[in-house]
């Protein structure tokens, strides 16, 4: 667990300086003045061997200083991305250790026994729950300035999931349609609210005592994406009635937009996101509510970038180690009968519902 401030303050230093390094240590390679050959490209920097063809060495040089930029801005554009992620846990991280929550918020609005009557009805201290939407819309501004700078070509040139290309659409249309949808924002920012303020959690999410445990995170993520891959199967499964009821109208769209994450029916929000939130938490009872917050801020963000139109820097990371992309997802709204789960890849391959991008024809080779 993260016991003090500076634990996670060291490894976002760390994080950023290996970054900072790496991009450092490919440029001093493409302007290396040294007397060997490119292990890669076999070109002299310098003299070339005896016997060698000076002319013919220096032709592949501008190929060579290409290569290297190419390298370069790639690890540029992985590390400027990624920080996506660990922005959509600064809240729990930089505000969970003690020194830091006790010196920003008193005693009694951190009493987990406290709280309001209101019109007979008790409820908890909110201070947890405005953390938590806080580090959520946190999460999600760091995920629609991320893809900003993906439309604007800040980050490099994006790669669209299918062949045919992105959906044209405004920003601005795509972000208010994103913020606006009752059965996105609005009913998930419901539920935590009422069963937050209700007292409807366990007992351990309203502490504020211990840090971070990130295996507990990860065994939320895992539980909430297996009872959801559960409910995907179910509703499109069970009958007719029922996938046209819930999960259909997120289907219109074959070629998904990031914005499009949370856009499609109550019914399908209520059993897709809700009732998996909620029984995950019962199974995993004893998070405190730094990891409640690491966790949904976390699983918001991810289910955002997984309806990306176009595949993301640390994809191929991703899929080696079971991790969902952009990519995986697309195949589901292309071809509906595979890749149920969202986060991971566990489960679909596990039951045999998996397919791999590489094998959907109509969709790009290299995402």
């Amino acid at each position: 667990m993260i016991g003090d401030l500076s634990y996670p303050a060291t490894l976002a230093i760390t994080a950023v300086s290996c970054g900072v390094c790496m991009v450092q240590a490919a440029c001093r390679e493409s302007r290396s003045e040294g007397q060997a050959p490119d292990s890669t490209t076999g070109v002299w920097d310098s003299a070339p061997p005896a016997g060698g063809s000076s002319a013919t060495l220096s032709s592949k040089v501008p190929a060579a200083v290409a290569a290297s930029a190419g390298r370069e801005a790639g690890l540029r554009e992985l590390v400027l991305a990624s920080l996506v992620w660990p922005a959509s846990v600064a809240v729990p991280v930089l505000l969970s250790p003690a020194a830091a929550y006790a010196r920003l918020f008193p005693a009694r609005l951190r009493d987990e026994r406290g709280g309001v009557v209101v019109g007979g009805v008790a409820l908890r201290p909110p201070l947890g729950l405005a953390l938590g939407i806080g580090a959520v819309v946190v999460g999600q501004l760091a995920t629609i300035g991320y893809h900003w700078a993906r439309r604007q070509r800040l980050l490099g040139e994006p790669r669209p999931v299918q062949a045919k290309g992105a959906r044209e659409y405004a920003f601005s249309e795509g972000l208010s349609s994103h913020v606006a949808n009752p059965e996105g924002l609005l009913m998930l920012g419901g539920y935590l609210s009422g069963t937050w303020l209700l007292g409807k959690m366990p007992a351990s999410y309203y502490s504020f005592e211990g840090g971070i445990d990130w295996g507990r995170v990860l065994c939320c993520l895992l539980l909430q994406d297996l009872i959801q891959y559960a409910a995907h199967v179910g509703e499109h499964s069970i009958s007719s009635w029922v996938y046209r009821k819930s999960h259909k109208p997120h289907h219109r769209f074959t070629n998904p937009r990031l914005f499009d994450a949370f856009n499609g029916s109550m019914t399908d929000t209520a059993l897709m996101i809700l009732l998996p939130l909620y029984s995950t938490a019962w199974l995993v009872p004893s998070c405190n509510v730094w990891e409640y917050m690491s966790f949904g801020s976390l699983y918001s963000t991810w289910l955002t970038l997984i309806h990306s139109e176009y595949s993301h820097p640390w994809d191929a990371a991703f899929r080696r180690i079971g991790f969902g992309t952009a990519a995986d997802h697309h195949v589901h709204h292309a071809l509906f009968c595979f890749n149920y789960g969202h986060l991971f890849l566990y489960w679909d391959r596990l039951l045999g519902t998996y397919r791999d991008p590489k094998d959907v024809r109509k969709f790009n080779n290299d995402v």
